[in-house]
């Protein structure tokens, strides 16, 4: 099966052709959608919370994975084998609990407090009028946000680049205006929308794919016996050491702490129905993670080694792998979810980014005082989110050459910050606001510097101390203050309409 060279995609006119279908149907979604989202800044950052349960379970979804489960997970597990599942099984874990309990409460806590963002949420838990709060988790969300979004463009640029045989560079750039445009016409509904239709395009390429190349590659049995004799530990996922098992693990710790995330449970109509978008959205999720480690797998039988990779890149494997085995059609549509996944991920962080931008920032402190119209807060937020762009093409210019790291980094920044601070302002009625300042600090703080640090870092990877860390200092600077009254008495309130 192993390639004598290193192999390069083939793409045909049909290929480009039911691509440029799925383009075309994303644009119109954007365009039919301009006007409800010009209504004000909540439907263009919420819907107006009218959100179905399918639409949430799919845009939850597909929004968290992005390029990382499609590009990084499959060159992963061309790289490293069956381990590769625990980096997948974190955050599927994470994500059921998440969908069952934590966001019914914020759904309902948000609603009643007619908050839009994570910083309107934490202002008003904790009564904070000093908008110190607000300020710290607008910082933190910039940061890792336009990293991220800066690693989604770069992953575009590598699939266009290695699909349709563009510079990289130029794949950069058609992945930036395609975002843009659907972004700032439709905002939150566009984006949950195409969410979903992106989900199907994402499932049936990595389902179909590896059933298709197991199948040329003479059975699962043939493909087995390519990997036990190339590395007998390939195949088994506990070949891999305790401490990195629980690294991958951990990954499933950013899930709640990543605001697009969040915000997907904050816009439903009916918090009841997230019990059913629990159920859709883990099969999603099973199913779209077990299909990229297949391809990883499948992948390393045909190819063995880097070298025989376009650019020496594991992350080319995914597209390289469908100009081999599928018709040029299924081939367009397996770039299709590469882009899918890229654009489900960056539309929703440049959506959190400009809010923190325009409805934290400016509406709620610079102009605090002034009556604003709707339409002037939506024209701002499009503003922002183009400049929000310009900001993560400049990154994407000097960002790591491996998405999957990339994406880790800000994954890890915004789950350790974000998340423990996040359940416990939930589900812990003593939390105080010194606590909640301090578990963001630490997280943050801890992320940045284990990341730079290279004897940590490859001890494990830094979202789990940092979780940790964020998680006691909370815990710890709350015992020793003292919450609101009024805070204790309003969340007291959720959890018992909660439970009944």
């Amino acid at each position: 099966m192993e390639a004598a060279s290193a192999a390069t995609v083939q793409t045909s006119s049909l290929a480009i052709m039911s691509f440029l279908i799925y383009l075309l149907i994303i644009v119109v979604i954007g365009l039919l959608t301009a006007k409800f989202s010009s209504l004000g800044i909540n439907e263009f950052f919420l819907a107006g919370r009218k959100m179905k349960e399918f639409i949430v379970a799919l845009s939850a979804v597909v929004s968290g994975r992005s390029a990382w489960l499609l590009v990084g997970v499959t060159g992963m597990a061309f790289t490293i084998g069956a381990p590769a599942v625990w980096a997948v099984t974190g955050y599927i874990t994470a994500e059921v609990f998440l969908f069952a309990f934590v966001g019914k409460r914020l759904r309902r806590y948000t609603s009643k407090m007619d908050n839009i963002t994570l910083p309107d949420f934490f202002e008003s838990r904790f009564k904070d009028k000093s908008n110190l709060l607000r300020i710290i988790s607008v910082i933190i969300i910039l940061i890792f946000m336009i990293s991220y979004v800066a690693a989604q463009f770069t992953a575009g640029g590598k699939a266009f680049s290695t699909s349709f045989g563009v510079s990289e560079s130029t794949g950069v750039l058609l992945t930036v205006a395609i975002v843009l445009v659907y972004t700032i016409l439709g905002g939150f509904l566009a984006v949950s929308l195409t969410d979903m239709i992106q989900a199907f395009f994402m499932i049936a390429a990595l389902l179909v794919l590896p059933a298709i190349a197991i199948t040329h590659a003479g059975g699962w049995g043939e493909v087995m016996a390519v990997l036990r004799n190339f590395n007998p530990e390939f195949l088994d996922p506990f070949a891999f050491s305790v401490g990195g098992i629980i690294g991958f693990l951990g990954i499933g710790l950013g899930s709640p702490g990543n605001p697009h995330i969040l915000v997907r449970y904050m816009s439903i109509s009916d918090p009841r129905a997230l019990r059913k978008s629990c159920v859709i959205g883990t099969v999603w999720n099973v199913l779209m993670a077990w299909g990229a480690v297949f391809i990883g797998l499948v992948g390393r039988a045909f190819y063995l080694r880097p070298e025989n990779l376009p650019g020496q890149d594991p992350e080319n494997l995914y597209p390289l792998l469908a100009s081999a085995h599928l018709h040029p059609i299924l081939v367009g549509i397996v770039v299709a979810s590469i882009m899918a996944a890229i654009m489900s991920t960056a539309d929703s962080q440049l959506l959190v980014a400009a809010s923190g931008v325009v409805r934290d920032i400016y509406q709620k402190i610079i102009a605090r005082k002034r009556s604003l119209q709707q339409k002037k807060l939506v024209f701002l937020s499009r503003v922002v989110v183009l400049i929000m762009v310009i900001a993560a093409l400049v990154l994407a210019k000097i960002a790591s050459r491996y998405v999957f790291w990339l994406v880790l980094f800000a994954w890890g920044g915004l789950g350790a910050s974000f998340g423990p601070t996040i359940l416990l302002s939930l589900f812990w009625k003593k939390t105080t606001k010194p606590g909640i300042i301090a578990g963001l600090i630490s997280g943050t703080a801890v992320v940045i510097v284990w990341n730079q640090i290279p004897q940590l870092k490859n001890m494990i990877y830094e979202l789990v101390p940092a979780f940790i860390v964020s998680t006691l200092l909370t815990i710890i600077i709350s015992l020793m203050t003292e919450p609101p009254r009024e805070a204790e008495e309003e969340l007291r309130a959720i959890s018992a309409k909660y439970r009944r």
